[in-house]
């Protein structure tokens, strides 16, 4: 740091100590006893003193500064003033104020309707042509929980308390999932052959559920979804086949399902690429008799179920009726929606 910007910050210090101050030493000190002392590191000014009620400044044409500290048990503290001693309690702070996004904008009510319509980023306005310091924090703190959402790890205890059994697809890691998502849409053939041994063959719904690309969103939502749609396909008097979790799988992979257990209906749990919005959101797709090939016009989706989106409770009971729905017309996706015309 510059050296003489150093002793100009000190001597602004000390001098504003000085004003602030409404008291004097009781009694001299003894600077070999009682004192820190600080050096300058340059100075060419003749010998100055600076007195002050707290310190005190010395120059000479040695070249040297010092700040004379006196010992701090010398000081009464009963005769600071009282604003110096009084700590002001939280209740009488006032709140702080939130700084607004744009100001002085062309329509202030339009733009407050956007923004009560979106949880986008909309409205928030820069500072020069960067964005505003709480604007990007909240991006980084957004980002990173999209990141976890994406290579975090579903709970063992959610599965054992679902009583969900884990498989695997071909997938070896997170980065090899994310790098060829076709791995991701095939079991693997320990997992097959597990399944074929824990599960009924040719149910009439077969519900799975996947980690996808958030684990948050399993953990999150999938349990009131799961035992919504339980006691929705309960009610409506269907047999529902042994449900299971595979890890690190993709949409496809309900493909895989339908070849092995021949299913009526495949209902798919599974959490959705995260965003800057939510990092928990669940998807559930739906399709009648997959098979491998099958174009994804065939499948249908209902997505963002979480919190802020659609209720999973409330979820999982649509889902109870949209199932009902695909077994009446036998089709799912476009398929349906051409047959309900």
């Amino acid at each position: 740091m510059n050296p003489e910007l150093i002793e100009k910050i000190t001597r602004s210090i000390v001098e504003k100590l000085e004003k602030q101050s409404s008291f004097e030493q009781s009694s001299p000190t003894d600077d070999s006893q009682s004192s820190v002392t600080f050096w300058a590191h340059t100075s060419n000014a003749n010998k100055k003193v600076i007195n002050g009620p707290i310190a005190e400044v010395v120059e000479d044409d040695s070249a040297k500064e010092l700040i004379k500290f006196p010992n701090i048990q010398e000081v009464d503290s009963t005769s600071l003033p009282e604003s110096k001693m009084t700590i002001p309690q939280e209740e009488n702070m006032e709140p702080k104020q939130q700084v607004p996004g744009i100001k002085n904008p062309v329509n202030q009510e339009e733009l407050d309707t956007l923004i009560q319509k979106t949880p986008a980023r909309i409205g928030i306005g820069r500072a020069g042509l960067r964005p505003r310091t709480e604007t990007w924090l909240k991006f980084r703190y957004d980002h990173a929980a999209a990141v976890d959402a994406v290579y975090g790890n579903v709970n063992d205890d959610l599965l054992k308390r679902l009583n969900l059994f884990k498989v695997n697809t071909q997938v070896t890691d997170k980065e090899v999932y994310i790098r060829r998502p076709d791995y991701g849409r095939k079991l693997s053939d320990e997992a097959k052959k597990c399944i074929q041994e824990k599960c009924t063959k040719s149910p009439t719904v077969q519900i799975i559920v996947s980690d996808g690309l958030s684990s948050k969103a399993i953990e999150e939502n999938v349990e009131d979804v799961y035992l919504s749609l339980q006691q929705s396909l309960k009610s409506a008097d269907l047999n529902v086949g042994v449900p299971f979790y595979i890890e690190k799988g993709r949409v496809a992979v309900m493909d895989d399902i339908g070849e092995l257990l021949t299913p009526k209906v495949v209902v798919l749990l599974i959490g959705e690429r995260p965003g800057l919005i939510s990092a928990e959101s669940l998807s559930a797709y739906l399709c009648y008799e997959p098979r491998k090939g099958m174009i994804e016009a065939e499948r249908m989706v209902v997505s963002n179920i979480h919190k802020g989106g659609i209720p999973p409770v409330e979820a999982g009971a649509y889902l109870g009726t949209l199932v009902q729905k695909i077994l009446k017309y036998e089709a799912s996706g476009v398929s349906l929606v051409q047959k309900e015309q």
